[in-house]
Protein backbone atom coordinates (compact mmCIF):
# COMPACT_ATOMS: atom_id res chain seq x y z
CA UNK A 1 0.00 0.00 0.00
CA UNK A 2 1.11 4.00 -0.54
CA UNK A 3 3.16 5.14 1.94
CA UNK A 4 0.87 8.77 1.36
CA UNK A 5 -2.17 6.51 1.83
CA UNK A 6 -1.72 5.13 4.64
CA UNK A 7 0.00 8.49 6.43
CA UNK A 8 -3.67 10.48 4.89
CA UNK A 9 -5.85 7.82 6.55
CA UNK A 10 -4.10 7.18 10.08
CA UNK A 11 -4.05 11.48 9.91
CA UNK A 12 -7.87 10.91 8.85
CA UNK A 13 -8.41 8.67 12.03
CA UNK A 14 -6.95 11.31 14.00
CA UNK A 15 -9.03 14.26 13.36
CA UNK A 16 -11.82 11.98 13.04
CA UNK A 17 -10.91 10.88 16.67
CA UNK A 18 -10.52 14.45 17.53
CA UNK A 19 -13.93 15.79 16.66
CA UNK A 20 -15.40 12.99 19.01
CA UNK A 21 -13.21 14.14 21.67
CA UNK A 22 -13.78 17.58 21.90
CA UNK A 23 -16.80 17.67 20.08
CA UNK A 24 -18.12 15.70 22.96
CA UNK A 25 -16.36 16.74 25.56
CA UNK A 26 -18.15 20.39 24.59
CA UNK A 27 -21.59 18.68 24.62
CA UNK A 28 -21.12 17.70 27.53
CA UNK A 29 -20.54 21.42 29.12
CA UNK A 30 -22.39 23.12 26.32
CA UNK A 31 -25.77 21.03 26.39
CA UNK A 32 -26.33 18.07 28.94
CA UNK A 33 -25.04 20.10 31.81
CA UNK A 34 -27.06 23.22 31.37
CA UNK A 35 -30.39 21.01 30.48
CA UNK A 36 -29.92 18.91 33.44
CA UNK A 37 -30.74 22.52 35.61
CA UNK A 38 -34.17 22.38 33.04
CA UNK A 39 -34.80 19.19 33.97
CA UNK A 40 -34.91 19.12 37.42
CA UNK A 41 -34.46 21.29 40.64
CA UNK A 42 -33.42 17.76 42.78
CA UNK A 43 -29.99 18.02 42.65
CA UNK A 44 -29.09 14.51 43.75
CA UNK A 45 -30.86 13.19 40.53
CA UNK A 46 -29.38 16.26 38.37
CA UNK A 47 -26.22 15.01 39.84
CA UNK A 48 -26.68 11.20 39.12
CA UNK A 49 -27.64 12.24 35.27
CA UNK A 50 -25.09 13.83 34.62
CA UNK A 51 -22.55 11.43 36.49
CA UNK A 52 -24.38 8.83 34.23
CA UNK A 53 -23.88 10.80 30.90
CA UNK A 54 -20.25 11.61 31.34
CA UNK A 55 -19.59 7.97 32.93
CA UNK A 56 -21.01 7.00 29.51
CA UNK A 57 -18.81 9.39 27.55
CA UNK A 58 -15.99 8.35 29.66
CA UNK A 59 -15.81 4.86 27.78
CA UNK A 60 -15.53 6.69 24.50
CA UNK A 61 -13.15 9.36 25.45
CA UNK A 62 -10.40 7.12 27.00
CA UNK A 63 -10.73 4.97 23.49
CA UNK A 64 -10.43 7.90 21.19
CA UNK A 65 -7.77 9.48 23.67
CA UNK A 66 -5.96 6.18 23.33
CA UNK A 67 -6.20 6.19 19.52
CA UNK A 68 -5.30 10.10 19.41
CA UNK A 69 -2.18 9.41 20.75
CA UNK A 70 -1.09 6.53 18.60
CA UNK A 71 -1.53 8.31 15.75
CA UNK A 72 -0.70 11.61 16.96
CA UNK A 73 2.80 9.58 17.51
CA UNK A 74 2.89 8.22 14.20
CA UNK A 75 1.90 11.32 12.70
CA UNK A 76 4.55 13.02 14.48
CA UNK A 77 6.76 10.73 12.70
CA UNK A 78 6.61 11.89 9.08
CA UNK A 79 5.71 15.22 10.17
CA UNK A 80 9.27 15.70 11.83
CA UNK A 81 10.45 13.38 8.78
CA UNK A 82 12.27 11.15 11.70
CA UNK A 83 14.45 14.17 12.92
CA UNK A 84 13.15 14.72 16.42
CA UNK A 85 15.48 17.64 17.03
CA UNK A 86 13.20 18.98 14.75
CA UNK A 87 11.20 19.74 17.51
CA UNK A 88 13.90 22.21 19.29
CA UNK A 89 15.06 23.80 16.24
CA UNK A 90 11.88 24.14 13.87
CA UNK A 91 8.97 26.49 13.79
CA UNK A 92 6.87 24.07 12.98
CA UNK A 93 8.87 21.41 15.66
CA UNK A 94 8.48 23.99 18.15
CA UNK A 95 4.38 24.34 17.62
CA UNK A 96 4.45 20.45 18.03
CA UNK A 97 6.47 20.22 21.13
CA UNK A 98 3.73 23.01 22.36
CA UNK A 99 1.15 20.65 21.22
CA UNK A 100 2.51 18.05 23.23
CA UNK A 101 2.99 19.55 26.40
CA UNK A 102 -0.41 20.89 25.92
CA UNK A 103 -1.95 17.53 25.19
CA UNK A 104 0.02 16.29 28.35
CA UNK A 105 -1.25 18.89 30.95
CA UNK A 106 -5.18 18.25 29.43
CA UNK A 107 -4.41 14.70 29.90
CA UNK A 108 -3.04 15.27 33.69
CA UNK A 109 -6.34 18.04 34.72
CA UNK A 110 -8.96 16.16 33.08
CA UNK A 111 -8.08 12.49 34.69
CA UNK A 112 -7.23 14.13 38.03
CA UNK A 113 -10.47 15.81 38.14
CA UNK A 114 -12.71 13.10 36.57
CA UNK A 115 -11.07 10.36 39.32
CA UNK A 116 -10.78 13.24 42.47
CA UNK A 117 -13.72 15.05 42.00
CA UNK A 118 -16.14 12.79 39.61
CA UNK A 119 -16.49 10.07 42.30
CA UNK A 120 -16.52 12.57 45.42
CA UNK A 121 -19.54 14.66 43.71
CA UNK A 122 -21.12 11.24 43.32
CA UNK A 123 -20.74 10.13 46.91
CA UNK A 124 -21.54 13.45 47.97
CA UNK A 125 -25.21 13.53 46.03
CA UNK A 126 -25.91 9.94 47.28
CA UNK A 127 -25.05 11.30 50.78
CA UNK A 128 -26.75 14.27 50.39
CA UNK A 129 -24.24 16.92 51.78
CA UNK A 130 -25.08 19.52 49.22
CA UNK A 131 -23.24 22.17 50.43
CA UNK A 132 -19.97 19.94 50.12
CA UNK A 133 -21.43 19.09 46.37
CA UNK A 134 -22.07 22.65 45.27
CA UNK A 135 -18.01 23.72 46.77
CA UNK A 136 -16.18 20.94 45.12
CA UNK A 137 -18.78 21.30 41.96
CA UNK A 138 -17.03 24.98 41.86
CA UNK A 139 -13.80 23.46 41.35
CA UNK A 140 -14.46 20.25 39.55
CA UNK A 141 -16.28 23.17 36.72
CA UNK A 142 -13.18 24.91 36.77
CA UNK A 143 -11.17 22.37 35.77
CA UNK A 144 -13.15 21.33 33.35
CA UNK A 145 -12.98 24.30 31.74
CA UNK A 146 -9.46 24.60 31.73
CA UNK A 147 -9.44 21.22 29.63
CA UNK A 148 -11.91 22.61 27.11
CA UNK A 149 -9.23 25.70 26.91
CA UNK A 150 -6.85 23.34 26.51
CA UNK A 151 -8.66 21.43 23.76
CA UNK A 152 -9.20 24.79 21.83
CA UNK A 153 -5.40 25.52 22.41
CA UNK A 154 -4.58 22.09 21.15
CA UNK A 155 -6.74 22.42 18.17
CA UNK A 156 -5.42 25.58 17.05
CA UNK A 157 -1.73 24.23 17.49
CA UNK A 158 -2.73 21.36 15.12
CA UNK A 159 -4.21 23.37 12.42
CA UNK A 160 -0.90 26.09 12.97
CA UNK A 161 0.62 22.79 11.79
CA UNK A 162 -0.96 22.95 8.60
CA UNK A 163 1.35 26.47 7.30
CA UNK A 164 5.14 25.03 8.74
Amino acid sequence: MDLTLINTIILWIHVFSSIIFVGGSFFIWVVVVPASYRITDDEKFRTRIVGLVGKQFAMITNITLAVLIITGIYNATWYLNYDYSALFNTPGGNILLVKIVLVGAMILIMYGNNMYHGKRIMEMAREGKMEELRKLRKWSHMLSYVTLGLMVAITFAAVSLEFY
